[in-house]
């Protein structure tokens, strides 16, 4: 556990806290300063090397798949980096056997991706199901085949009980797959505690990354099962010979690696892995506990000024929803911001969103520009 973090000079790694001040982590995270560089370093040395190295860049993507591997406590080898959460999802999807019947179960007012996955599965006879937490259980029924859940809710800051639900869904004989593009980078996550089937998370939110930078792990049992939906040239196990390609059938490695398919977006990655750096540099047990510290202070604050919240120990988040009676929060969020305030509208909430870059002085400049606008 790491201690007496200076979060000050962490904040000086974000040129655009100078001019504004950012709640809206939960639709946009900022990159620091050690990102953008990274991003040009690739640049300033394809100009150099003129790209005869390029294989070496692939050493360098599964230097950043230890670094992935070591932030949520899997195996580099489980790690295959997709350029966002939806593509990863959709190998999940496309690669099982489905059988006219199967159920795909989630929560209700969950994030698009996870309410749409079933949609392409409805020719071949495949349910989706999606059900209030009171009735989550009891919709787990013997049809289930897949479970899909956000780590915490985009709209609402709702965190489900991952380890409780993994363990009734493989009871049930379902897999689960947990995205968690709006907590990965704020809050901790163990794999081996969860136990998910997949864990797919875009790294441009929480990961503080360049667009096009994710990743996912795909637990050994699943990829062992799992038909790659992407079928390029790395898709072959031997892919590293380019001066002779196989050619024929490929033969897949037992690597997550193997639904990766083609080339790698090396740009985002390279930023991702100095993002993931500076995480694992302050430590993910002190970056949760002054991010949830922060929610806690807006939390308060929005209370003092008449909001209505869901509270209680399942929306302990970094994604704080907030309703004021009478109030438009899409024309609050417009008039915050025109305040240097961003943060975001969702379904009928103004969302507000922590993250390691925030302080205090943030919390209080959004309070009292919604003081003045209500």
């Amino acid at each position: 556990m790491k201690t007496g973090v200076d979060w000050q000079a962490v904040r000086a790694e974000f040129p655009s806290l100078r001019n504004w001040t950012y709640l809206n982590t939960a639709t946009y995270g900022q990159m620091p300063a050690r990102a953008v560089r990274a991003v040009e370093g690739h640049f300033a040395r394809r100009d150099e090397t003129a790209c005869s190295d390029f294989l070496t860049w692939f050493d360098d993507a599964d230097r950043l798949r230890t670094v992935i591997a070591k932030l949520i406590h899997a195996e580099p080898g489980d790690i295959a980096f997709a350029p966002n959460a939806s593509l990863a999802l959709s190998w999940l999807t496309s690669g099982l056997e489905w059988q006219p019947g199967d159920r795909v179960l989630t929560l209700r007012d969950e994030f698009p991706n996870n309410l749409y996955a079933a949609a392409a599965l409805a020719p071949q006879g495949v349910e989706m199901v999606e059900a209030p937490w009171e009735e989550f259980h009891g919709a787990l029924g013997p049809r289930t085949r897949l479970v899909l859940l956000s780590e915490v809710n985009y709209m609402s800051g709702f965190r489900p009980p991952l380890a409780e639900i993994s363990r009734c869904a493989h009871e049930a004989g379902a897999l689960l797959c947990v995205d968690g593009t709006q907590s990965l980078g704020a809050l901790r996550f163990d794999v081996a505690s969860v136990q998910p089937d997949m864990y797919a998370v875009d790294g441009y939110k929480w990961l503080m990354s360049p667009n096009g930078a994710g990743f996912a792990y795909v637990a050994p049992s699943v990829r062992e099962k799992l038909r790659p939906g992407v079928i390029g040239w790395r898709s072959d196990r031997r892919w590293r010979q380019v001066a002779s390609l196989h050619h024929g059938e490929p033969e897949f490695a037992p690597l997550a690696e193997k639904f990766e398919g083609g080339i790698l977006p090396f740009p985002s990655l390279y930023g991702m892995e100095a993002s993931a750096e500076l995480v694992l540099e302050i430590g993910p047990e002190a970056i949760e506990r002054r991010v949830l510290e922060l929610a806690a202070l807006v939390r308060s604050a929005l209370r003092g000024l008449g909001a209505e919240m869901a509270e209680g120990p399942l929306y302990e988040a970094p994604v704080i929803a907030a309703r004021f009676s009478g109030r438009d929060p899409s024309a609050l969020a417009r008039e915050l911001k025109t305040r240097r305030v961003l943060v975001s509208a969702r379904h009928g909430n103004l969302r507000v969103s922590t993250h390691l870059y925030n302080n205090e002085e943030d919390i209080e400049r959004l309070v009292s520009a919604l003081r003045a606008l209500l």
